[in-house]
């Protein structure tokens, strides 16, 4: 006998979630992160007894193929009645239930692409093999997935309503009982008992779903601590509303209250985080409120009242939300893929540019000085700091930045802290050159799109640049069209000499061009076999030449490229060279020109995809 949902000890989360996602399918579906062996599997599975008994659990296998995903030909029934006949797909089986996910993080990208598409229109259209069908296909999703193993899409994410993140076990008291559920002599005795009283409360939760209220101080207040923790998008805000709203019906009752709200920034809300409230934010925005409240006087009262309820919820709201907040926020799902893996994309904080996010105790000296905050911290001081003046009869001009009246000591000194936009720039170089033998060229085409993909998903910006003949040309300026890079990548024709160095003084220029646009990062992915043989200034003579070329002709260019990788190292550019070339051809240039830029060094025929898409970590 498999256990049952309540047999399951802990995970109480996942388990408040999923009985929301049951109340109000609206919610679209739960997302589980946990690790190996905690029950995350069995809990989705026994999820299946608590929907009603037309509901369909279909299970969804990470190694699905498309036809099995979506649908086609039935062949045998095709065979046996000599028309064609076609058979559903997983998705449009689920219609009307659940589809689940073990490993939704492991899903390839094209089933991502179909399962995204299914879930925006609720249709899953065949058309393929002769056949052209449509079938309905509205579904919960639940998905579970180890961390450990990589995250989740974020554009799938985006559209599930709740998650809850990994949270490790960590009461003996939990982990015991864990073990004691497991024995099977041990188990309720009443298991159906139980069963059916949960099912009995969501129906009934479901009938009373329509009628449930929320004020809109409390969407107000859900909205505004969505903005405090960051959550892009309003799709974030509809969800929460519905959670709420669900947790209400749950509970038997007909209007939304604050633990609803609690739960539903629990669930929604604080999950897609992307940095921590600032209090200093909210404070100003709040005294800005109080201000334009007086100006327009008496007539606005009510709206003043209603605005005060909102804030209020909003800090109860961003209060509970501080408890459930893990040491590091961006181990939040949505903070992680915004960061990237890599850990130094997203925003970042410096004391001269961007948006002016708080005040912080600080040397004035090369920061710019806030000066209410200032004049708030040293307040509470100043009849303190009067006496103490009076006894030493000394005053204190020195530290005084209005009057002696007021005294300001260092201390007291908050200077400003603004959030700057950190992107994350990929010059990618593709050596098009006569060296690059066909199949080569097919391998280095083939990675640079791998890992094109991979820049995509983190909404890194991407250039490319292809240099043959007599120099390098820019043939996508940073932008995050991976698939104009990959257009101009399948057209790219190969010939004529190695222009190394005009590649590495075009990155160069790229670079600081972005740099200037606010992009503080830059990374160099260059793909050549190293074999440089056109120097910046080189004549046409010069090139064809080339073979036969004296030594001091070759010590120039080596000049050349090490000066250039100098510049590109002095500025911050980080470099990845992967080598084109067929090891026993090679005399080591590609790893000379990595030695040089200070960057790693791969070699392409020996790298196998996955190491591929690890090279931009």
């Amino acid at each position: 006998m498999s256990l049952t949902f309540t047999d399951i000890v802990g995970l109480e989360t996942a388990k408040q979630a999923l009985l929301l996602l049951a109340v109000n399918p609206a919610l679209a579906g739960v997302v589980i992160a946990a690790t190996v062996g905690s029950g995350k599997s069995t809990l989705a599975r026994a999820f299946a007894a608590l929907l009603p008994e037309d509901a369909p659990f279909v299970e969804l296998p990470v190694n699905v193929t498309e036809d099995r995903l979506l649908g086609g030909l039935d062949l045998e029934a095709t065979l046996a009645t000599g028309v064609r006949v076609v058979e559903c797909g997983l998705l449009a089986r689920a219609h009307g239930g659940v589809l689940y996910v073990d490993g939704l993080n492991l899903l390839d990208g094209s089933v991502v692409a179909h399962l995204l598409e299914v879930m925006m229109n609720g249709v899953v259209r065949v058309e393929r093999e002769g056949l052209s069908a449509a079938h309905p296909a509205r579904f919960m999703l639940v998905g579970t997935y180890a961390p450990d193993d990589g995250e989740v899409r974020r554009s799938l994410l985006d559209r599930i309503g709740l998650i809850v993140p990994f949270a490790p076990q960590t009461d003996a008291h939990l982990r015991a009982e864990v073990v004691r559920r497991n024995q099977p002599q041990q188990r309720n005795e009443e298991p159906d008992d139980e069963l059916r009283m949960l099912r009995a409360m969501i129906a009934d939760a479901r009938t009373r779903l329509p009628h449930v209220r929320i004020q809109d101080e409390q969407v107000q207040a859900l909205i505004q601590t969505a903005l405090a923790l960051g959550v892009e998008g309003n799709r974030a805000d509809v969800f929460a509303v519905q959670a709420a709203l669900a947790k209400a019906a749950l509970d038997g009752r007909d209007e939304v209250d604050d633990d609803d709200l609690r739960l539903a920034t629990r669930l929604v809300l604080l999950p897609r985080a992307t940095h921590l409230p600032q209090a200093d934010e909210g404070r100003q925005t709040e005294d800005e409120e109080t201000r334009g409240q007086g100006d327009r006087g008496d007539q606005d009262e009510s709206n003043g009242v209603a605005e005060t309820q909102a804030e209020q919820l909003e800090a109860l709201l961003l209060s509970a939300a501080a408890a459930e907040l893990p040491k590091d926020v961006l181990d939040l799902p949505f903070a992680m893929q915004r960061r990237g893996r890599s850990g130094g994309r997203g925003s970042a904080l410096n004391n001269r540019r961007g948006r002016f996010v708080r005040a912080v105790a600080g040397d004035p000296r090369g920061n710019r000085i806030a000066l209410l905050p200032t004049l708030m911290a040293a307040a509470p001081w100043q009849r303190l700091r009067r006496i103490e003046n009076e006894k030493k009869e000394l005053a204190q001009e020195n530290f005084s930045m209005l009057s002696s009246r007021f005294s300001i000591r260092p201390e007291d000194v908050r200077v400003k802290r603004f959030r700057d936009k950190a992107g994350m720039l990929y010059i990618f170089a593709v050596d098009a050159s006569g060296s690059m033998a066909i199949n080569r060229m097919r391998e280095a085409k083939g990675a640079a799109i791998r890992l094109l993909q991979d820049a995509y998903v983190h909404r890194d910006q991407v250039a490319l640049i292809a240099f043959r003949g007599r120099h390098a040309q820019v043939l996508l300026q940073p932008s995050q069209s991976v698939e104009r890079a990959k257009r101009e990548l399948d057209v790219l024709p190969t010939g004529g000499g190695t222009p190394l160095a005009s590649a590495l003084l075009t990155a160069w220029q790229l670079a600081q061009r972005a740099r200037g646009r606010g992009i503080a990062q830059a990374t160099l992915v260059l793909m050549t076999d190293g074999r440089a043989n056109v120097g910046l200034e080189s004549s046409d003579r010069e090139q064809r030449d080339n073979v036969s070329a004296p030594q001091p002709q070759k010590a120039r260019l080596e000049a050349e490229l090490k000066q250039l990788a100098a510049l590109l190292r002095t500025n911050g550019i980080q470099a990845i060279v992967i080598d084109t070339q067929v090891n026993y051809l090679s005399r080591g240039e590609a790893p000379k020109l990595a030695e040089w830029l200070g960057g790693r060094y791969v070699y392409l025929p020996n790298a196998r995809a996955e190491q591929i898409a690890k090279v931009l970590t």
